[in-house]
């Protein structure tokens, strides 16, 4: 979906951060290197030293920002140096065709784009004596031709359409002095003019790139898709016969490779090319119809890349040091504290338990892809009046909103108003640090994501429970054979996002007797894509419904990187409720209310989770909202699927009238696919399940539950002390 103008968010020409700095991956074992880059804007020395995360909550109310110092494990003090930023994509081709002797040459593309352009270029060669730049602006198109005497700069008044198809080309002629600049829209009529260059030499070989000025591509990258870049011989004042290939030098085939980050070549003088920062592939071309909604099955249809002055991939930065993980060092949550006089940072990474080595009985699953695809948030900490309450309470204050220049998430929208659909973990995720507060929360800490799992953590901790942490990533790459021997695993407050290997090793684990605990909210949702050559990315095309800030546009439904369906995996035929028995059913503000237990459910095959719960309502208090059912809730659907005969413990009431009903659940404004009310649909469904395997889910319903394991004075209360019979229960710990 393409936003209007006055909705699109500004470009990322913000702060930088102080001192900032990211891992090779964000896990690794006892005896590995990890890589760590690190930048530091003013290039002053800094500090780095390892801690341990126990908690990561800022709120003096409260555990507060707890870490371990492990300086005696590792510690250094070295010369910094800022670390470049390089934004917007492109297609790089180191060696463009030699155009010596050739008396008429034209560069020229297709370009479409959601948005009049400011300035961006289509296609440029420079050989370091001569070069040409055919680019488009708000008022038409611009040739920029410039050798060692003279540089010039033409425009063609020719106003391009939104949404529209056009041909552009920048064609010489050497026998005449004359460049002509020329664009026509699809089946509409050309416009075409020519201007004196004398003595003008076109490049000869040289570095050649589309969607950017050959010579500086920063701040020159072309917002739109592009289409069939290529150079032919020569020269033309309307388009007729073009795509013929007679006369091509030099072309570029975007329907060829959509999984990968190469341009393939054709013609004599073509070279395979290479793109950079990450455009978005896999996107309706010229000649999409709509009669094929696949790019695999149609590539032709989706011969067009979408760049974007915006894109941002990897940072790409040089290593700045090694770290070896201590061999003695004990699976958790870690970090290294980075320090400069201008201030401070704290990249996060997971120890794994050693290969080979011995097992706790529990198991954190930390939801990385999820951290991952709201990395670098723009919406997060957007608030004046959230930033001054962290700044009181010494959270962290790298924001999105003032330090975008990081690339951004996949909740936010391109400089043109289309979805950002890759994320990558190889760049400073601002979003993903102790003490980040996410969201206006008046009644807790507003904490989401990484540390707000940092609660189930602490939690962890003062209970005296011995665990281990994997992650998402590590359970996509290694499969069920990771967590099968625990006896219980967990996951954190919202694991969203999933590939299909972590969905199927956690449908194994189950199957096989394990026992699960789902401590969150809108779990299982997303489908995401990865790829082997590039583990470092994650995809998402919001694809036929879901809650998402930006939906994807008809025909661009299917992952680039493994080419299948992407939405929802509730439209891909996997239910959440068909692994952990509940799934995604109403969302609000950050509000959150309390559980009411279910009739009977003291004396069923779960009531032995509510041992030492007297009450009847409980979990109205806590740090995520003010209660444990709250935010994101999930529900019970037998229709929809269950791994087992699911036990209803407790369920949510009196939810804030802010609260609705996900889309995936209405028919009409007023049927649902269930057909009870609207109403009677908001609500989170803590259930316990007991699987055919013999082993036991229990699930939440709800993302704001893990902050109400904190009840004003302590890990003790209600919510506590259900957590605490199920892990005990399950694992034996």
């Amino acid at each position: 979906m393409t936003l209007h103008s006055h909705l699109r968010i500004p470009l990322l020409k913000t702060e930088e951060m102080p001192i900032t700095g990211y891992f090779d991956r964000l896990s690794a074992r006892p005896g590995e290197t990890l890589q760590a880059y690190v930048s530091v804007a003013d290039g002053a020395a800094f500090e780095a030293r390892l801690v341990r995360v126990i908690s990561g909550d800022p709120n003096p109310a409260g555990p507060g920002m707890v870490f371990e110092d492990l300086s005696a494990c590792f510690a250094l003090k070295m010369t910094g140096k800022r670390q470049p930023l390089d934004v917007g994509s492109f297609a790089d081709i180191a060696h463009g065709p030699d155009l010596r002797g050739r008396e008429a040459v034209t560069w020229t593309a297709l370009i479409w784009f959601a948005t009049p352009p400011h300035q961006g270029a289509v296609i440029s060669q420079d050989d370091g004596a001569s070069r040409i730049t055919l680019s488009v602006t708000a008022t038409g198109v611009r040739g920029l031709v410039a050798d060692a005497d003279c540089g010039q700069v033409h425009d063609l008044a020719a106003p391009m359409q939104a949404g529209v198809w056009h041909r552009v080309w920048l064609s010489h002629s050497a026998r005449c002095d004359k460049i002509v600049l020329g664009c026509q829209p699809l089946g509409g009529s050309v416009r075409a003019q020519a201007f004196d260059v004398a003595g003008f030499r076109a490049p000869s070989g040289g570095r050649l790139t589309v969607a950017a000025d050959a010579a500086s591509p920063a701040g020159t990258c072309f917002t739109g898709k592009i289409e069939a870049p290529a150079v032919r011989e020569g020269v033309y004042c309307s388009p007729d016969g073009i795509d013929d290939p007679v006369g091509l030098i030099a072309g570029w085939d975007f329907s060829r490779g959509i999984d990968t980050q190469s341009v393939a070549p054709v013609g004599p003088q073509a070279r395979e090319g290479v793109l950079r920062h990450w455009p978005t592939r896999g996107v309706k071309g010229a000649t999409w119809t709509g009669e094929e909604q696949s790019w695999r099955h149609a590539p032709r249809d989706y011969a067009a890349i979408h760049f974007h002055e915006d894109d941002f991939g990897s940072c790409d930065w040089e290593p700045s040091f090694s770290f070896e993980v201590p061999d003695d060092l004990k699976s958790g949550a870690y970090a290294l504290h980075l320090t400069t006089a201008a201030g401070e940072d704290w990249p996060p990474f997971y120890v794994k338990p050693k290969q080979g080595g011995p097992r706790r009985k529990v198991c954190f699953l930390a939801p990385t892809f999820t951290y991952q695809a709201y990395g670098n948030c723009y919406f997060a900490n957007r608030l004046e009046s959230t930033q001054a309450r962290g700044a009181a309470w010494g959270a962290s204050p790298y924001c999105a909103v003032k330090y975008g220049s990081y690339g951004r998430s996949t909740y936010n929208w391109h400089a043109d108003g289309s979805g950002v659909a890759l994320s990558s973990r190889l760049r400073p995720l601002l979003t993903m640090r102790p003490g980040f507060i996410f969201e206006e929360d008046a009644r807790g800490s507003g904490l989401r994501h990484y540390p707000a799992d940092t609660h189930l953590l602490a939690w962890l901790e003062d209970k005296q429970i011995p665990f281990d942490v994997v992650t998402d990533e590590d359970l996509d790459d290694e499969g069920v054979s990771l967590i099968a021997d625990y006896d219980l695993v967990l996951t954190g407050s919202h694991p969203e996002y999933h590939t299909t290997g972590t969905l199927d090793a956690l449908g194994a684990y189950v199957g096989q007797g394990g026992n699960l605990a789902y401590l969150g909210g809108n779990g299982f949702y997303w489908r995401i894509a990865r790829q082997a050559q590039h583990p470092e990315m994650i995809e998402v095309r919001r694809a036929e419904g879901g809650i998402r800030t930006w939906a994807a546009e008809p025909g661009e439904y299917y992952h680039q990187l493994d080419g299948r369906l992407g939405g929802i995996w509730r439209r891909n035929g996997r239910t959440p409720q068909a692994l952990v028995g509940i799934g995604f059913s109403a969302q609000g503000p950050f509000e959150s209310t309390h559980y009411r237990i279910a009739p009977g459910a003291r004396s069923g095959p779960g009531g032995w989770i509510l041992d030492g719960v007297d009450q009847e309502t409980f979990g109205d208090y806590g740090l995520s909202g003010g209660g444990a059912a709250g935010f994101e809730l999930d529900r019970a659907d037998p229709a929809l699927g269950a791994p087992g005969v699911v036990h209803i413990l407790a369920s949510s009431e009196d939810p804030p009238k802010s609260f609705g009903v996900v889309h995936e659940e209405m028919l009409t404004e007023s049927l649902t696919m269930t057909g009870e009310s609207p109403e009677r649909l908001v609500r989170a469904d803590m259930v316990y399940v007991e699987t055919p395997a013999g082993g036991g889910i229990f699930s939440t319903g709800s993302i704001t539950f893990c902050g109400s394991l904190w009840n004003g004075q302590g890990f003790e209360g209600p919510v506590s002390r259900i957590l605490e019979n199920v892990v005990r229960g399950l694992s034996g710990a």
